[in-house]
């Protein structure tokens, strides 16, 4: 009976041998090589980006877990294993049905972000997996519990910040002129602390103030100080229409250049947009001549006095030219006048006879 039980333990170490030599599933460390990747940092409205996973080595089988925010992206589709949209998170699995001659190395999957972002949103698509085998399936590796992470940016077409300067007419020189600076932008990028700031070329010697009030009825001049408080203000958004009402105060008659800037105070005062405007400052307006006041026997006339040594710019012509030549009623007058005369001589003499 010892003998049969020494036999059947010989047996069984040696079978013991035999399966361990020949088991066709042996458990690995954790599969240290695979990474992740996007094919774009930051996705607009309507654009799509593509997470890959690449393992590092062929699989044969596996499951992946894609987690994502649906509240700025959608699932579009999977390449490399079937999928299951639960709406924040994507299951895809794959199993080489060929027996380890069809493994894949990597996986893809596309979200698109959604319509109506319109302010930058960072956000992740984080991965976890588990059955992870080699294409043979005689080697599997850990489960991946703790999510591998790509950060991405979820945000809006943004549109450049623009300057626009106008006014009426030209401006006169130490006349105050209303001027409205206005910044623009269909979808301005965010900032928590901008500013406008403004400088200025002047002609030699000329200086250049350009004022206004705010809502607090604060006055800031802009090439002096920029407007509003130091420490900036946010701005951004959908249609950005920032309107300043300016007094613009040139003091010497030439071109000047204005230069407007929006920076960014929380980034060293970084420049955000800015444009250029050239102004011409004309002289100051020429007083209207006074009207000639009558007298000093200059009444009556018109035109400029007839200074010595002076052509007048109006000749003083007579109201009636002279007629010349004899007058052919004069003889006949004088005739007439004898004939009565002596009719008359001969009438009374004849009365004194």
């Amino acid at each position: 009976m010892k003998k049969i039980l020494n036999t059947l333990l010989i047996l069984s170490i040696l079978f013991a041998f035999i399966l361990l030599f020949n088991t066709n599933t042996v458990q690995a460390a954790a599969l240290d090589d695979i990474e992740i990747s996007t094919n774009k940092d930051t996705v607009n409205p309507g654009d799509t980006i593509t997470l890959t996973v690449t393992f590092g080595k062929p699989l044969g089988a596996y499951t992946f877990d894609i987690a994502y925010d649906n509240n700025l992206l959608e699932y579009v589709e999977t390449d490399g294993g079937t999928p299951n949209d639960n709406g924040t998170r994507v299951r895809v699995v794959f199993y080489d049905s060929t027996g380890g001659t069809s493994p894949r190395e990597s996986m893809s999957i596309t979200f698109r972000a959604k319509e109506g972002i319109i302010t930058s949103n960072p956000t992740d698509l984080a991965v976890t997996a588990e059955g992870l085998s080699n294409p043979d399936a005689s080697e599997s590796y850990d489960d991946i519990t703790t999510a591998l992470e790509k950060n991405i940016v979820v945000e809006p077409r943004y549109e450049d910040y623009t300057f626009d300067l106008s006014y009426t007419d030209l401006p006169i020189e130490n006349v105050e002129k209303e001027m409205v600076l206005s910044l623009t932008s269909s979808m301005g990028r965010n900032y928590d602390h901008a500013r406008i700031i403004a400088e200025a070329v002047t002609p030699d010697g000329g200086n250049v103030q350009l004022k206004g009030t705010d809502e607090t009825q604060t006055e800031y001049d802009l090439i002096d100080s920029g407007w509003g408080d130091p420490s900036g203000y946010a701005i951004g958004g959908q249609n950005v229409n920032k309107v300043l009402n300016l007094r613009g105060i040139f003091d010497k008659a030439g071109t000047y250049t204005l230069t407007f800037k929006l920076i960014d105070r929380d980034n060293s005062d970084t420049v955000i947009a800015e444009d250029s405007f050239l102004v011409t400052v004309a002289l100051t307006e020429a007083t209207p001549p006074e009207e000639e006041t009558p007298g000093n026997g200059t009444e009556g006339t018109t035109g400029e006095e007839n200074v010595a040594g002076e052509n007048t710019t109006e000749e003083n012509l007579p109201a009636q030219l002279p007629k010349t030549g004899m007058n052919i009623y004069i003889p006949i007058a004088v005739v007439l006048i004898a004939i009565v005369s002596t009719s008359l001589y001969f009438i009374m003499k004849k009365r004194n006879r």
